[in-house]
């Protein structure tokens, strides 16, 4: 019991990160119909950018501050002005390939001018263990999975309570009418990518102490994050936190009673069973589109 307690604790920990990437996913579909394919990519560089400015003498604040800024301005904005408006204007599929390539590119690039060799990182949780009914569980663990629930409850509110945050869903929603009542559609854009940057910086500080700053850590973390997204529900925010916990918790699960060497195909599994009995995903809502 106690073993599971941990499992599930851990999992939790572990899903928050996911959910915060598999957010980004959610808010780039329903913004700007973008499917960023780097998103993993996006994920692991943050951490190498505060590794380098701490490498240049700055202390880990600082670096965290630089970090998040330099995501913002790289990932978020850049990419937008760089790489979406250009290839979006030739349709989905040429932007979804030119991301994957930049998903090549990152981590190549990390590769050969940063280091292949994993890094370690410093945390901003807490080390050790509580008890709790008995079983020892991981401060470490609870902590990422109380910071990731507050930050999507803020985001949350944001986009709820705040008038940017219901022009950004006008906007989403539809584009042509928001224009028309005069809603800056392209600006509510734009901050959609840069709060997308802004969440892979948090999830690169809160994932890189875990498994290390590493150059491919990107992949597994892209298809986490892409999985939990469909299987929450693609145009709900609230469903990217419920389908990056239930992954991680699945995740989990898995390799302690299933097998390591399987552990990756179980949240694969759990996205086919999703997609045939509810395509829109557990919390997502049916959309029609006209052909």
């Amino acid at each position: 019991m106690s073993n599971l307690l941990d499992l599930v604790v851990s999992g939790l920990g572990t899903g928050a990160i996911y959910a915060l990437a598999a957010i980004g996913f959610t808010l780039l579909w329903q913004t700007s119909q973008t499917i960023n394919f780097a998103q993993g990519e996006f994920v692991m560089l943050p951490a190498f950018l505060m590794l380098a400015v701490m490498r240049a003498g700055a202390p880990f604040w600082l670096a965290i501050l630089i970090g998040v800024a330099l995501s913002a301005a790289l990932l978020g904005l850049a990419f937008k002005r760089l790489l979406v408006d250009p290839m979006l204007r030739h349709g989905v599929l040429p932007l979804a390939i030119a991301t994957m390539a930049l998903s090549i590119a990152l981590k190549e690039s990390v590769k050969t001018f940063y280091s292949a060799e994993a890094q370690p990182f410093p945390s901003i949780a807490p080390s050790g263990s509580l008890s709790i009914f008995g079983a020892s569980v991981s401060l470490q663990s609870l902590c990422v999975f109380a910071f990731g629930v507050v930050v999507v409850v803020a985001l949350n509110l944001f986009l709820d309570r705040t008038s940017t945050g219901r022009q950004m869903q006008a906007a989403a929603q539809n584009p042509t009418v928001a224009r028309i009542i005069g809603i800056p559609v392209e600006r509510m854009v734009t901050l959609t990518f840069v709060i997308n940057a802004v969440l892979v910086a948090l999830a690169s500080l809160l994932v890189t102490p875990i498994y290390l700053a590493k150059f491919s850590s990107g992949e597994t973390l892209g298809v986490a994050a892409f999985v939990a997204a469909i299987v929450g529900g693609f145009n709900q925010v609230r469903g990217a936190l419920v389908g990056g916990l239930l992954i991680g918790v699945v995740d989990n699960l898995a390799a302690a009673y299933v097998s390591t060497q399987y552990r990756a195909a179980v949240p694969l599994a759990l996205l086919i069973v999703v997609i045939l009995f509810r395509p829109q995903g557990l919390m997502g809502r049916a959309e029609e589109r006209t052909v």
